[in-house]
């Protein structure tokens, strides 16, 4: 048996450990907003929290998340106002927006340990996650409008 948090609710797990965490939380739970991308952990449309740590969760087995707390995109807020997703709206981020949620997702990560980032932190910290459409000069002004609100 697993047990873990998921979006503050505790959850057990009796089934393969080797299962994704991406399938447990699509498949198990219905929490779609994190995407299947290249199941290689090289896209970031997976990512979620672990531990307020972003993973990649398509190859993170279910074994490796007993005890933890993960938070999805559904769990980063109850309103959908997180000062992320406010700035993601304001700058017109997304285009086909499968990609966003891991991108959001890695975004509230990397404000979390960086405050007033700099072009180049920001394009560090993202460099995992793809944008098929290409929107990377929206997310960099999203991510520096999000740090002004939160500081």
């Amino acid at each position: 048996m697993i047990d873990l948090k998921v979006n503050g609710v505790a959850r057990s797990f009796d089934g393969d450990s080797n299962m994704p965490l991406l399938w447990y939380l699509r498949d198990v739970l219905a929490l779609t907003g994190t995407k299947f991308g290249c199941g290689e952990a090289l896209c970031g449309a997976c990512t979620v929290h672990k531990n307020g740590e972003a993973i990649r969760s398509c190859v993170a087995a279910m074994r490796t998340v007993g005890g933890a707390e993960i938070t999805t995109i559904e769990g980063i807020s109850h309103d959908g106002l997180h000062p992320v997703q406010k700035a993601w709206i304001d700058a017109n981020v997304p285009q086909c927006g499968y990609c966003q949620a891991g991108q959001i997702m890695q975004a509230v990560a990397f404000l979390k340990s960086k405050k007033n980032p700099t072009d180049d932190d920001i394009d560090g910290a993202m460099a995992g996650n793809i944008c098929r459409c290409g929107t990377y000069q929206r997310i960099r002004a999203a991510i520096k409008a999000a740090a002004g609100e939160q500081s």
